[in-house]
């Protein structure tokens, strides 16, 4: 998953200190962007050919763009999305998420993930900036090639000071401990083999504050609160169908080659607001549709952004992604784990 630090709710309130847009900082933001990709475009044309990225015995789970997976990588992921936020009126945004994955062993592995945001309010100035800087720590403890399953554990971390505020990065640093699982349905018999390219991720997890309360912006009078910082349940998942494994492990249906390579996926990512009730909707998020092309070095995504429900936005957006497998391009590099070697047979990815 391309982590994003914005909540499915996403906050309104823009706090008087407004961020002031600098253009050196998108400059820097679009330069990280092309270094990276070129530095993972050059290792396609010079790599020799290695495993995929969530491979859990003959299965390879496409990477969600919404959700994670349970799965230890070395990968880079860059998108670009498009979307209308909930608030009244509701704000036009452009994200330019990127996130990094690094294993440093087999069954451990860190990242870091920021997004650049540009919002449009109606009647207001536009606001630029980047949100909070977010680290996720994974750790996989179950990986059974037989079965095609795979459960990791994950504790999420946005850290603040680190966004800024006028595109609604929180001023509080938020930690959210997650369980993760991703299932095939191998186990079918033959009368239902055309269903075992189906696969299943999910995820829950819960989200809380480091502090209890925050000065807001009050509306109304003008003046800074004391308001108390919100907890969530998260939760959702994806059902993918992969088409390389119904012509690897299946059947092979003499389908185009391009075909072959596809994975059409939908994701659901939600929240549930735990405290802090007003008697709104306490759900929220998005259901996300889209198609993906998998190589073993890259995968490309596009997926609609659809709102949950109407306290989740306004409108349909959507997000394109590239994703890269280092551990496919820079085996002997940056793709392999810091400490230990993946296996021959069993390669983690």
């Amino acid at each position: 998953m391309l982590h994003s630090n914005t909540p499915a709710k996403v906050q309104a309130t823009i706090l008087p200190k407004v961020y002031n847009f600098q253009p050196g900082l998108l400059q820097r933001a679009c330069a990280l962007f092309l270094r990276s990709a070129a530095a993972a475009l050059t290792g396609l044309l010079i790599s020799t050919p290695a495993n995929a990225d969530c491979d859990v015995g003959n299965r390879i789970f496409a990477t969600p763009l919404s959700v994670d997976d349970p799965c230890v990588d070395d990968e880079l992921s860059l998108s670009i999305a498009r979307f209308k936020t909930w608030d009244n009126p509701s704000a036009a945004e452009w994200e330019l998420p990127g996130e990094y994955f690094k294993s440093i062993t087999e069954n451990f592995g860190v990242s870091l993930d920021d997004a650049w945001i540009r919002r449009q309010v109606p009647g207001d100035d536009s606001h630029e900036g980047f949100d909070n800087l977010g680290t996720n720590f994974l750790y996989q403890f179950i990986r059974d090639a037989q079965d095609e399953l795979a459960m990791a554990v994950a504790l999420d971390v946005s850290w603040e000071g680190t966004g800024s505020r006028a595109v609604g990065a929180e001023p509080f640093t938020t930690l959210t401990p997650t369980w993760l699982a991703a299932k095939g349905l191998v186990f079918l018999p033959d009368s239902m083999k055309l269903l075992r390219p189906f696969g299943v991720t999910a995820q829950i997890g819960y989200s809380f504050p480091t502090e209890s309360s925050a000065a807001v912006l009050d509306n109304g009078s003008g003046l800074l609160i004391t308001a108390r910082n919100p907890q969530f349940l998260v939760w959702g998942g994806s059902l993918q169908y992969s088409m390389p494994y119904l012509k690897s492990h299946v059947e092979d249906l003499g389908l185009p080659g391009f075909v072959n390579h596809l994975v059409p996926m939908v994701e659901v990512s939600l929240e549930t607001q735990t405290t802090n009730l007003d008697g709104g909707a306490i759900t929220t998020g998005t259901i996300s549709p889209g198609v993906f092309y998998m190589t073993d070095k890259y995968q490309l995504g596009v997926e609609a952004v659809i709102p949950a429900n109407r306290a989740s936005g306004d409108g349909v957006g959507v997000i394109g992604n590239v994703h890269f497998y280092l551990e496919n391009i820079y085996p002997n590099s940056l793709g392999k784990p810091l400490f230990g070697a993946a296996s021959t047979d069993e390669a983690h990815h």
